[in-house]
């Protein structure tokens, strides 16, 4: 036998045992597979918006009232100063209130009806949509909670509320400078999480590890008993998402709820289609093409009734380490 005749034989004997059995290309066309939900990145915790007081408006619209301050806003009757009759005085208003109109959020999301109809299982498409546009609603909320120009915490915090670190990196002298500034009875501090983790070096470096609380059942660095809660919208340089390994950020220390007279949030009561807190999902009806509308709308917005509701420690520096070796 020549050797090309060898040759062709062997290959065929090995062609012949590839196909005796079922290969795997093949087995996978009539598998079955476990699926994911849709996973979306930039979902967070949104710490901030559950920890914040909220308050239901019907029109949307709040008044913030407050009484004109002085040092002595009445006259009392004190005997050893010797008064012969009871003074008389009232405590003023301002005659000027701040009006908080809730910030609408919207989009509409546009489902195919042969989409839904033909490629909901084992996942329903128009749920999977409408979840994550939701989610994503929901993080726009916190960013502007904290960001807006209008009514954001970061951007209407009163100017004496706010300090400089003292050297760049958040010490413990910092943050303790910052509960100096909301020292009536302070709910938590909120900073990003690479501020949290400087202040965690700063902790090490000085012997002074911080403590861990646990809040609603997740554990959290605490500074003298207030939690240090995270969240990724506090910018770094004003950038959401910076790049480099260095850079500045702000501490936020706020007290919450109304009965403190602290900063809370603020929600439209009884939408129609509402999902949860100021959330309405609307079902717009199937166009021509077949293709169905849903329109989601978000109403918030968060309002500080004191000036000493929340302090702000500026230009805090992310970006030192240290070389124990």
């Amino acid at each position: 036998m020549s050797e090309h005749n060898e040759t062709e034989q062997r290959h065929n004997l090995e062609e012949k045992a590839k196909t005796d059995f079922l290969t795997s290309e093949a087995a996978y066309q009539l598998a079955e597979f476990t699926k994911t939900a849709p996973q979306f990145e930039s979902i967070t915790p949104r710490w901030l918006t559950r920890l914040l007081e909220w308050k239901p408006l019907e029109n949307g619209i709040l008044r913030l009232n407050k009484v004109k301050e002085r040092e002595f806003p009445l006259d009392l009757l004190n005997k050893e100063v010797g008064y012969e009759y009871i003074p008389e005085g009232y405590v003023d208003y301002d005659t000027t209130p701040r009006e908080y109109i809730l910030n609408p959020i919207s989009t509409i999301v546009k489902i195919s009806t042969q989409v839904s109809d033909i490629y909901s299982k084992p996942l329903d498409q128009s749920e999977e949509q409408l979840r994550l546009s939701v989610e994503w609603l929901r993080e726009r909320q916190e960013h502007d909670i904290i960001n807006n120009t209008d009514y954001g915490l970061l951007k209407n915090a009163d100017s004496t509320q706010r300090i400089q670190t003292r050297n760049g990196p958040p010490t413990p002298d910092d943050l303790d400078e910052l509960i100096a500034t909301v020292w009536k009875e302070p709910s938590f501090f909120l900073a990003h999480p690479r501020a949290i983790a400087a202040f965690g070096r700063e902790c090490t470096r000085r012997g002074v590890p911080p403590a861990t609380v646990v809040l609603q059942g997740n554990p959290f660095i605490a500074w003298r008993g207030i939690p240090l809660i995270p969240t990724n919208k506090l910018h770094i340089d004003g950038q959401l998402h910076p790049k480099g390994q260095t850079g500045k950020t702000n501490i936020l220390l706020i007290r919450t709820g109304e009965e403190k007279q602290g900063a809370i949030g603020l929600f439209q009561a009884g939408l129609q289609g509402e999902q949860s807190k100021g959330l309405s999902v609307r079902f717009m009806g199937i166009g021509n093409q077949g293709v169905g509308s849903y329109l989601i709308l978000l109403y918030s917005s968060v309002c500080i009734l004191s000036r000493d509701a929340v302090g702000v420690l500026e230009n805090v520096e992310i970006g030192n380490y240290y070389d124990y070796k």
